[in-house]
């Protein structure tokens, strides 16, 4: 905004004046007052309201006067304003009132002038000014704009975020999502966990490939129906079906999606996984961890019709946490080079962190995404999704302690 101001004070600048005004004396004194200055001006005049919102205004600034054979007062200015919303206006007025030069300006005016009180460098300054006035208002007028469409925006991405249900108190879920997309909430992964009411937990991950705000629209609702199938009581062969189902018929694109997806038994003691295209989740153990296998990988939903996905069982002992993630975080670079971190040296530095700090939780995730842009060299480029679902057997439990008391 202050290089349009300086650039507007060029002595070469040329203004461009529309003049509205019935009488040929005082058009004859404004052209007068214009040519008496060094400053490049091109000047029209009509003698009506008509005449001027007969077609576009190219103008830089409009002269009007509030006594027009076909507008009296402040009507004028009113509808000059609706038609050329973008185009200062100088109200040139015969009254001394000043009270009526206050409430030109209140009605949409950048400024106005008497017409015995104003010479030449004063009228140019006064269409000037009133012009970088309006370009100012304009540019704060785009600025608002944007700001509360960002909130809208931000609002409606934050209302889509899961809000995963866990009633356990032995169970806590750590989660970090960052989306590629600059200035948005909402990336293409997308996650969530539920535990239903027999105690069982189901929880998954999944990557819509791409990175735009269609991936991220598919995203979200593969997430909601897996969410109602799961509440619905489907079983999991199912359940990934039925999300398949939904993708190719809400897609705009051939786009296809990988998930992962566990349900944790109710005593803790055992999971079942299922992997469309997706790589396995991490197990850490109290002692170590590994990440867990692949012989049952199937393909990605949206790919083959009719695909099956195999399930796959795996014990657990007490104090697990299994860490899920989506490729975001692991195909940063390593060094100047073309070389990716990998998953397999992804879960390596998640047991060097937890050997070395012994954190966990939310610190693990931060620490993992901390060490991985170290890596890289910088900020990630693609959609980042973490989610850690710990248990901890010895965790306090409020409503089991009221029940003895």
């Amino acid at each position: 905004m202050t290089a349009a101001l300086d650039s507007s004070w060029d002595p070469r600048t040329r203004l461009r004046v529309l003049l509205i005004e019935d009488d040929d004396g005082d058009a004859l004194l404004v052209e007068e007052m214009l040519a008496d200055t060094d400053v490049p001006y091109a000047l029209e005049r009509v003698e009506t309201l008509t005449a001027a919102l007969s077609g576009p205004l190219t103008a830089d600034c409009v002269v009007l006067d509030l006594q027009l054979p076909d507008a009296m007062g402040l009507g004028g200015l009113t509808k000059l304003g609706q038609h050329a919303p973008g185009v200062a206006v100088v109200v040139l007025t015969g009254q001394h009132d000043q009270a009526t030069g206050v409430a030109a300006v209140a009605a949409g005016a950048q400024d106005y002038l008497v017409k015995d009180q104003v010479d030449g460098p004063l009228l140019v300054k006064a269409l000037r000014f009133a012009r970088e006035r309006k370009r100012a208002e304009q540019v704060e007028q785009q600025f608002l704009q944007q700001q509360l469409l960002a909130r809208e925006n931000a609002r409606l991405e934050r209302g889509l975020l899961p809000s995963p249900l866990l009633r356990d108190p032995h169970l806590d879920l750590a989660a970090r999502y960052r989306p590629g997309r600059n200035g948005s909430l909402l990336g293409g992964d997308f996650y969530d966990a539920i535990e239903l009411a027999d105690g069982t937990v189901h929880m998954m991950i999944g990557d819509v490939c791409g990175h735009g705000p269609d991936e991220a629209a598919l995203g979200v609702a593969l997430r909601i129906a897996w969410r109602s199938l799961v509440m619905a009581g489907l079983p999991m062969p199912d359940v990934l079906s039925m999300v398949e189902r939904v993708l190719v018929h809400e897609r705009i694109e051939p786009l296809f999606a990988t998930v992962c997806m566990v349900v944790v038994a109710p005593d803790r003691r055992s999971l079942r996984l299922s992997l469309a295209g997706h790589l396995p989740p991490l197990l850490l153990t109290p002692g170590d961890g590994h990440l867990l296998s692949r012989e049952r990988l199937g393909v990605p939903l949206g790919v083959v019709e009719g695909a099956k996905w195999d399930a796959v069982d795996v014990p657990l002992e007490p104090g697990w946490s299994l860490l899920l993630y989506t490729d975001g975080v692991f195909e940063g670079r390593v060094g100047a080079g073309s070389e990716r971190l990998g998953h397999e040296r992804m879960a390596e530095l998640v047991l060097d962190i937890k050997r070395e700090t012994g954190i966990h939780s939310h610190a693990l995730l931060d620490e993992l995404i901390a060490r991985a842009e170290r890596l890289n060299s910088g900020p990630l480029d693609d959609d980042v999704a973490l989610a850690l679902l710990s248990h901890d057997p010895e965790a306090h439990d409020p409503e089991a302690e009221a029940d003895e008391r």
